[in-house]
């Protein structure tokens, strides 16, 4: 049997469970405002200051907003006890789940041309579905036949496997694609390839986004030819910064988006067939690790990225396929209570800007301490960052109104709705501050989840 027949109800009724949830949270929603960082005079009550939040991009109703992408090791990965663990985590506030059609867990869906091997993909699907998520596929990455490498063989080698198909084959990949589609008619968003891997080898040169470009329609045209209804977007560009404020136009205290970045993504946006929906990455660090003007202030990148790309797109719904906020030059560590008040900030940024998802690139261990994870990797239990995503889940949807929200810090940062009020204090420090008209003490580095 096809997978469009297996667990077809199921997904139906998680469908529904996912729906009920979430309007939940978007009828108690009342007026659009950023919540406001208040004045920086501390222990002064801040005068309730306004800023309008810009007309909210078309979603679909009730969309959760946050969610995962599943790695080299998830929770299909280990015994029942795991597996049923994580799904009963997960499936506590059902939320996107992302899944790509080689690597990243799952091996070669097309060993040999129009032989296909959907196992690993099957036993992902399945995942998501029995924890209730809404699911993604990501169409990255490509067979080796297609990348002048022997059919029948596959080389994890990282340069291998990261090549981008050869202009021969576009078309061959394109149908891989459309099957995929086919075969998995329960998935409506599809992400086509991954931070331009293979058209992008050297970093000190331009992109080849002529050739991401071609493939991209290809995809487009083929994945829409068989499924209509599907939902596909792109470039999956990497934003990465630079520490020169003056390095383009897209700039602030947390440095400058590349130039070359922002003229591949005009290029793409230019010369598209079509797109439902806009996808990038990045990392509120810059290319060379730097914080700037430190860890949090850093996150603000993730707001002005977004606005601009609602800007330049006409709208259209912003996808952060992956979103990074640790430097990752092997060397900088911080305590995991900063790291995940940085993430709360981070998060903040991304729907105040209007970001419409947001997918979290969820490490996992098969055994042993798993930092950043969302889930115990011996018994699926959740763990404070799958708590942190599963309460943006429930509480701020992509659909919810934001209320405004005061605070006399301005180092302690706020979002609210109706009825559910978050303060997350940027320090390590004990503060004390008015928050709403009330006093408030929060311990170095807490997230607090309050009624609003």
């Amino acid at each position: 049997m096809g997978w469009h027949g297996w667990g077809s109800t199921r997904l139906r009724r998680t469908r529904t469970v996912v729906i009920a949830t979430l309007v939940l949270a978007a009828l108690s929603a009342c007026s659009a405002t950023v919540p406001e960082a208040a004045t920086k005079a501390e222990g002064r009550t801040a005068a309730p200051a306004r800023s309008a939040v810009a007309e909210p991009p078309p979603v679909d109703p009730n969309w959760p907003r946050w969610g995962l992408t599943h790695t080299q090791t998830s929770a299909n990965n280990g015994d029942e006890r795991l597996l049923e663990g994580a799904s009963q985590t997960l499936s506590h506030v059902p939320m996107l789940q992302n899944q790509h059609i080689m690597g990243f867990g799952v091996g070669n869906p097309e060993l040999y041309p129009g032989e296909f091997a959907f196992k690993d993909l099957d036993s992902r699907m399945r995942l998501m579905d029995r924890s209730g998520g809404l699911p993604v596929i990501t169409l990255c990455c490509a067979p080796d036949w297609m990348k002048g490498g022997p059919a029948g063989q596959t080389s994890w080698q990282r340069d291998h496997f990261e090549a981008a198909p050869e202009p021969s084959h576009f078309d061959d990949f394109a149908k891989l694609a459309a099957t995929i589609a086919q075969r998995y008619n329960n998935v409506q968003y599809f992400m086509v390839w991954n931070e331009l891997k293979g058209f992008w080898p050297d970093h000190s040169k331009p992109p080849d986004i002529e050739g991401y470009t071609t493939l991209y329609n290809k995809v487009y045209e083929a994945v829409k030819a068989v499924r209509p209804d599907a939902k596909i977007g792109g470039p999956y560009l990497g934003m990465d910064s630079v520490s020169s404020a003056d390095a383009s136009e897209l700039k602030g205290k947390w440095g400058a988006v590349d130039q070359v970045v922002l003229d591949a993504f005009d290029y793409w946006n230019k010369h598209k067939k079509g797109a439902d929906f806009i996808v990038v990455d990045g990392a509120s660090p810059t290319e060379d690790h730097a914080v700037l003007p430190d860890p949090f202030g850093a996150t603000a990148k993730f707001g002005a990225v977004t606005r601009w790309l609602r800007k330049k797109t006409g709208n259209l719904p912003i996808w952060w396929s992956e979103w990074y906020i640790m430097p990752e030059d092997g060397q900088t560590r911080w305590p995991e209570d900063m790291r995940l008040a940085v993430q709360a900030v981070s998060m903040i940024e991304l729907a105040t800007s209007g970001a419409a998802t947001a997918l979290y690139w969820n490490p996992e261990t098969k055994q042993g301490d798993c930092p950043g994870c969302m889930w115990n990797p011996q018994d699926g239990s959740a763990l404070p960052t799958g708590d942190l995503i599963s309460n943006f889940v429930k509480w701020f949807p992509a659909g919810v109104e934001l209320r405004q929200a005061t605070t006399s810090d301005s180092r302690i940062r706020l979002l609210a709705q109706q009825e559910k009020l978050l303060m997350v204090n940027t320090t390590g420090s004990r503060l004390t501050a008015t928050v709403n008209g009330k006093s408030v003490t929060l311990q170095p580095y807490e997230i607090r989840w309050t009624s609003a």
